[in-house]
């Protein structure tokens, strides 16, 4: 097993996953928001699960849609490989007709660290993978963007975006947000208020690899693979911008 395997098996898993969910929009249509949103996680799960147990037999699953005692399976925390998936994230922009800013995310944790990821945005057409990370785009210095929720952005995001010069820009799934960062949507994106290790594990995967900045909002590396998988907040940006809005964030917090 290589590590160019890994990369590629979550470039494929995400792809396929995103394809199927696709087929689930246009087989159940958009008059029922919610079966739509339940078959879309229920059926990129399975087939996610079910894909790693036979490809991966030998790795752990964190999954947004385990049971509650799946997710505290201590084998996970001793295991040396985890894969970390979202099997749709931004069931709410999925459901709604004409979206295209949600996700699939798979993310491989070994040994401490992220070590491949895929985000799959199947409405886009597009995957961004460790495998062949993109370009990050250069920033030309002035006024710049941060994605923020589309629903709930975090009022000191809007305090922030003040103080440093940027304008808000809402999308919605967190992969969407990371993704759009990447390539050059935005800039930024900073978010507190509620997340967990699947939000976030592939997207940042993919950025690190990308050479983009991803961390906690008070500049420390995001860890995964922990007993809580809660990981509440986040920030990635083009690297020219981290310091001040790593800054930023601190005088806000004083």
């Amino acid at each position: 097993m290589t590590i160019r395997d890994d990369h590629a098996l979550a470039a494929d898993l995400a792809t396929e996953a995103g394809e199927r969910l696709l087929r689930t929009r246009e087989r159940l249509g958009f008059d029922d928001p919610a079966g739509l949103k339940a078959e879309g996680d229920r059926s990129a799960h399975v087939f996610l699960m079910e894909s790693l147990g036979r490809l991966r037999p030998s790795d752990s699953v964190l999954s947004e849609e385990a049971t509650r005692e799946e997710r505290l399976d201590p084998r996970r925390l001793k295991a040396d490989r985890v894969w970390i998936v979202d099997p749709l994230d931004g069931t709410r922009e999925f459901s709604e007709e004409g979206r295209a800013d949600w996700a699939v995310h798979v993310a491989l944790w070994e040994r401490g660290r992220l070590s491949a990821g895929a985000v799959a945005l199947p409405a886009q057409g597009r995957t961004l993978t460790t495998a062949d990370p993109p370009k990050l785009p250069e920033f030309a210095g002035g006024r710049f963007r941060i994605a923020v929720s589309r629903t709930r952005p975090p009022e000191f995001v809007k305090n922030l975006a003040f103080l440093v010069g940027a304008d808000l820009v809402p999308i919605g799934s967190a992969g969407a947000k990371i993704s759009a960062v990447l390539t050059g949507e935005v800039e930024a994106y900073v978010h507190a208020g509620g997340q967990y290790e699947w939000d976030s594990a592939a997207p940042v995967a993919v950025a690190l690899a990308a050479g983009a900045h991803a961390s906690r909002i008070d500049g420390a590396a995001p860890t995964y693979n922990q007993a809580d998988p809660s990981l509440p907040d986040i920030l990635v940006s083009l690297p020219e911008l981290a310091a001040s809005l790593l800054a930023g964030i601190r005088d806000l917090h004083r």
